[in-house]
């Protein structure tokens, strides 16, 4: 199976398909695979996810031309270019191709241009009130309409779009509100899972750079976690990015097993606008996989145990 794009999509199917027995070829655009994920993460997930089963993988080349099968006739032909010169590179032959390069607002045919709406791609503008803008560049509001979810782009994720439903109800409501779409977290459901909240490191220095602060970070490890070691999957890391001046957490990436639901912690936190000395001093169960937390924000205050 060749799968177009190696994103969150591409990576689950990954895992769904060489479990069933299937080889999986990547195809990816970019010069690295999982090039929206921290990059320390991603790393992780190459050795653990891709490295040690049965896929390979082509970056840095579009799927320039593909052409269907027939199943257990004749198998499907995708012409690869180069990303850069666009030149012929090579010809791949598979018995199915899934193409994971991202979804589109179905924001056509709305009438939108009729109500001075200009969209990017498809999609819509609106502010942090979810308000529609006339444009994205210094748009006005457009009054009486609100838009969320997938349309807008602000973040295609379905926990995203309820928590902009809700909040653009709230506004309509004379209850102000903004959703804080740094607080929102998201996973990738492979084995080990993947989540992260938050910034990328790289884009933490960045905006640390640009901000005026300095970034801290800090690590626990799966491997020194008894849980995770009594559940055979010892591989894996927390990582916490946080602002050492004020303390408060930034973004946290995991990989490892239920990472999906340890996410929601650090979520909450970036939320609150917690601090790690804070959460440092706060008692995890044991023995369970939230300790691996409980390591990273105790590291972040000097006061890891491994």
């Amino acid at each position: 199976v060749a799968i177009i794009g190696s994103g969150y999509i591409g990576l689950e199917f990954s895992d769904v398909y060489t479990a069933l027995g299937s080889e999986v070829t990547f195809i990816e655009a970019l010069p690295m695979l999982m090039p929206t994920f921290d990059r320390e993460i991603a790393k992780m997930a190459e050795r653990m996810l891709i490295r040690d089963r049965p896929i390979d993988y082509r970056t840095n080349v579009f799927a320039s031309e593909v052409t269907p099968g027939i199943p257990g006739e004749k198998p499907v032909t995708i012409k690869m270019i180069d990303a850069n010169t666009k030149e012929h590179v090579e010809t791949l032959e598979v018995d199915a191709a899934m193409v994971a390069t991202g979804r589109v607002p179905n924001t056509a045919n709305m009438g939108l241009e009729s109500m001075g709406i200009e969209t990017q791609r498809g999609f819509v503008a609106v502010n942090e009130k979810m308000q529609v803008l006339t444009k994205h560049e210094d748009g006005e509001v457009v009054p009486g309409v609100w838009c969320i979810g997938d349309a807008n782009g602000k973040m295609m994720l379905a926990h995203a779009a309820s928590a902009q439903g809700i909040s653009a109800i709230e506004n309509i409501a004379g209850r102000e509100h903004a959703v804080d779409h740094d607080a929102i977290p998201a996973a990738c459901f492979t084995h080990p899972e993947i989540a992260m909240v938050g910034p990328t490191e790289e884009q933490c220095i960045e905006r640390a750079e640009k901000e005026g602060w300095t970034l801290g970070k800090s690590q626990g490890n799966f491997r020194a976690n008894s849980k995770a070691l009594a559940e055979g999957e010892g591989n894996g890391i927390a990582k916490v990015l946080f602002n050492k001046d004020t303390g408060k957490v930034v973004a946290v990436h995991i990989i490892g097993i239920h990472a999906a639901d340890l996410i929601q912690e650090c979520s909450n936190a970036v939320a609150a606008g917690t601090t790690v000395q804070e959460l440092s001093m706060m008692v995890h169960t044991h023995p369970t996989l939230c300790e691996v937390l409980d390591e990273a924000f105790k590291g972040a205050v000097g006061m890891s145990s491994h």
